[in-house]
């Protein structure tokens, strides 16, 4: 059975050839009781990221097999396939040394085996983009399944929020304020089912965008993972993937350059993750897309920020789905939105939307009375960070969106840790906390300690925000005053590298500045005594990462899997 466009599928091209290795194909296939006329219908590969590392895939062999169902229903035989697993609270040291591993090792199971079209299946933070790069890059028939995120955590009435709560609870302990059995009592009480994080984190906010982007199902993103209206959705799901081997509708046709518009407006109304610009460039990019900060600054300012869900908000992602989930949020924006843009339901964004509204104003919020009249996430540049740096305007403490303050350096993170909680440190609750080395080269992989501990002396004074800056990420579950992404990073000899203790720093978001009060001639004279960081690996992968990925604000990619013509110039 061809396609609508009646080229022979790919799976025909293994089962229906003569020679000696169609002989192989058929009959290595038949041995695993598939017959002669399940391998002639489409074949659907199911990428099943379980793995007992990951907590928020805990629940994927479940989903596979509502997937598998729908798959037979719809006339496609499912093969279920695996990949790696990035699951985010195990991996050292960070699980963004791992995506492009991810991204490259599903793309080449696409690649290399007789499947039409794939289910992605996915959730945590680093997964669903490393699958939507691979999508795009090969191009074959894809759908993307999220996991769900969990239940609300729950305590003495009230509801806890992973991993917006990890933090509250383990800073006042650290503070003296919870005894270690009453934080015994909150660790066994905020994870109480499978899925991923329940607030507007990175991974709520790639499976948003997986929909803004129409590579999911409408309403995909906010079921909660052990909601039986999930598994409607994996059954969904796997019929709607035969449809679109059937009709030929490829990632290419819906990944638009107006899709990525799209994604990125749903990112700024829901108060997303920082992660995500870095997610987006990169798919962006596997697209043969330019995608500069400056886009998500100019779409920033034109988007209100309308969803009441932390670590910007009230609510949680069970609210949220309440409330009608993405597509109400989606309904909300389409005076902004490219209506026409098509979506793996064949249909477009505006047909998608017919019927839909919202449910809880409370939670999402009305276009013309937003929470605040642009989007969640500020580019900030100047000659801090001269190619970007990224803030988290939502989750702003409202004195430090316009500060002045001293300098407090801390040169790798060894060096935070040993310092940071040093009585005799020079600090107050104006300086300003500075991270070096923790960039995609230095780190390495670019881990989430962006979120820079307060220290100890002024915990006890009841401070619990800071203007921090560091070359790293943070978890899209963090709030504070956090400047993340710096570009280009310390390690590689961006200006973050010669901050000096007692520097002036202006943070202003406003005027979407970021400023270090030296002059240039002091400058320049601190570079030419600088000198670059030993590199951390001298084989193996880690070697391939250090000596080939891209900066932050070019999406943390490999170069050699960019297209051509975006690959920088050596």
């Amino acid at each position: 059975m061809a396609n609508k466009n009646n080229k022979q599928r790919k799976s025909e091209k293994y089962f229906s050839d003569n020679t000696m290795w169609g002989f192989v194909h058929r009959s290595f296939t038949k041995s695993m009781g598939y017959t002669e006329e399940d391998i002639r219908k489409p074949v659907i590969g199911i990428c099943n990221t379980f793995s007992e590392l990951n907590k928020c895939h805990s629940h994927f062999n479940e989903l596979v097999e509502y997937v598998k169902r729908g798959v037979w229903q719809a006339g496609g035989v499912p093969m279920e396939f695996p990949t790696i697993s990035i699951g985010e609270p195990y991996v050292k040291p960070t699980t963004m040394l791992l995506r492009n591993l991810m991204a490259m090792d599903t793309e080449e199971m696409m690649r290399a085996h007789p499947i039409d079209g794939v289910v992605l299946i996915g959730g945590c933070d680093k997964t669903v983009p490393a699958q939507l790069m691979a999508a795009a890059s090969v191009n074959i028939p894809a759908i993307v399944l999220t996991g769900g995120p969990m239940l609300n955590g729950r305590l003495n009435g009230e509801n806890l929020g992973a991993c917006t709560d990890c933090y509250r609870f383990t800073l006042e302990h650290k503070a003296g304020n919870l005894t270690d059995n009453e934080l015994s009592e909150v660790e066994n009480s905020i994870c109480r089912s499978d899925g991923h994080c329940m607030v507007m984190g990175t991974a709520s906010t790639m499976a948003s965008i997986a929909e803004g982007l129409g590579m999911a199902l409408p309403g995909c993103a906010a079921i909660p993972a052990v909601d039986s209206r999930r598994r409607h959705m994996s059954e969904m799901t796997g019929k709607q993937i035969v449809k679109l081997v059937v009709n030929d509708i490829k990632p290419r046709d819906i990944m638009t350059k107006e899709a990525i518009e799209n994604a990125i407006k749903v990112t700024m109304a829901s108060g997303g993750s920082t992660n995500g610009i870095i997610h987006i460039i990169a798919i962006a990019q596997r697209l043969g897309m330019k995608l500069p900060l400056d886009t998500f600054d100019e779409i920033s300012a034109k988007t209100p920020f309308l969803l009441n869900v932390r670590p910007s908000g009230e609510y949680q992602m069970e609210e949220y789905f309440e409330a009608g989930g993405v597509p109400a949020l989606m309904k909300e924006l389409v005076p902004l939105l490219h209506g026409d843009c098509l979506t793996v339901t064949g249909k477009t964004v505006k047909e998608n939307l017919d019927g839909v509204s919202v449910k809880d104003p409370k939670v999402i919020y009305k276009l013309e009375n937003p929470i605040e009249k642009d989007g969640g996430i500020v580019v900030l540049k100047g000659n801090l960070a001269p190619n970007g740096a990224l803030i988290k305007k939502t989750a702003v403490s409202e004195k430090f969106k316009r500060h002045k303050g001293k300098a407090v350096v801390f040169h790798s993170l060894q060096d935070l840790h040993n310092r940071i909680d040093d009585p005799n440190l020079d600090v107050d609750e104006d300086s300003v906390l500075v991270l070096q080395n923790v960039g995609p080269k230095g780190a390495p992989g670019m881990p989430e300690v962006g979120q820079i501990p307060i220290p100890q002396k002024l915990l006890e004074k009841g401070v619990r925000d800071m203007v921090r800056i560091s070359d790293g990420r943070i978890s899209g579950t963090s709030y504070g005053t956090l400047v993340v992404h710096a570009a280009p990073e310390a390690a590689i000899g961006g200006p973050l590298a010669f901050v000096q203790d007692g520097d002036e720093i202006e943070i202003d978001l406003q005027a979407h500045r970021l400023h270090l009060r030296v002059n240039e001639e002091e400058l320049n004279e601190r570079k030419g005594n600088w000198t670059m960081p030993k590199q951390h690996y001298d084989r193996g992968y880690g070697l391939l990462f250090e000596e080939r990925v891209l900066q932050a604000d070019l999406g943390c990619d490999f170069d050699f899997l960019l297209p051509k013509e975006l690959r920088p110039k050596k």
